[in-house]
């Protein structure tokens, strides 16, 4: 069976997968207790199961066209749904979605990566070095001062421009530390994330070619996944 061409019994079964994943987050976003999260701690890991089910399927798709992705498990990929309340104002316990990121090394790596976020009425497909470390953004900089052009072929891309439009994400006032202020692309080294992304409806996310068009969605950016990541692996 080819993942691109998903047979009827491989469609009904993601698609249902898809809509109780989509049907316990919407609950729990209405009841992120956990009082209401442990009274229905089998649904959790029944969905918990079909997402890394659905991962699975995006790690084979991506691997076609990005060696660097063969060696990951759901594991490897898949946040928890545990928040970290210690310093947060807000005390809800849980996210309110499902994230999968794809990385050479897994998702705490260093390197750029694909991403994956199911959430009704707010799922995404994204890519790329949200917040890096110091040391981390200078190699994605330094690698810009050196090849602007490349990465400007690449963001102008019809496919590419067309699918995700323009890098998000907040920038700098002026030219980072150590690089000139007159450089002729200096506004590509503004920016503190280098990240792109295209929304979903919940209608694309439960269609029979939802996974396919993910994957697409990969392989798309995968041109700026690798050039992030040369200049990172530096």
């Amino acid at each position: 069976m080819s993942f691109h061409r998903l047979d009827y019994f491989c469609y009904q079964q993601i698609f249902r997968h898809m809509e109780t994943i989509l049907a316990f987050i919407s609950e729990l976003k209405n009841n992120n207790t956990r009082e209401w999260f442990a009274a229905n701690k089998s649904w959790y890991d029944d969905v918990k199961i079909k997402f890394e089910t659905i991962v699975s399927e995006v790690i084979k798709g991506i691997s076609a066209f990005d060696k660097d992705m063969q060696l990951l498990t759901p594991a490897d990929c898949v946040f928890r749904i545990y928040r970290d309340i210690r310093f947060s104002k807000n005390k809800e316990p849980y996210k309110t979605h499902l994230g999968a990121s794809f990385n050479k090394g897994g998702r705490n790596s260093k390197y750029a990566g694909y991403y994956l976020h199911l959430e009704p009425g707010a799922a995404f497909i994204g890519g790329g070095k949200w917040q890096p470390p110091a040391d981390v953004l200078k190699l994605i900089r330094y690698e810009i001062y050196q090849f602007p052009e490349e990465l400007e072929i690449i963001l102008h891309a019809k496919p590419f421009y067309s699918r995700f439009g323009s890098l998000s994400n907040e920038k700098l006032l002026r030219s980072p530390k150590d690089f000139p202020a007159d450089f002729k692309y200096v506004e590509l080294l503004k920016y503190k994330s280098y990240i792109v992304g295209c929304s979903v409806t919940d209608h694309q996310v439960l269609k029979k070619d939802f996974l396919s068009y993910v994957v697409e969605t990969c392989k798309i950016m995968h041109p700026f996944i690798e050039y992030l990541n040369r200049g990172i692996g530096h």
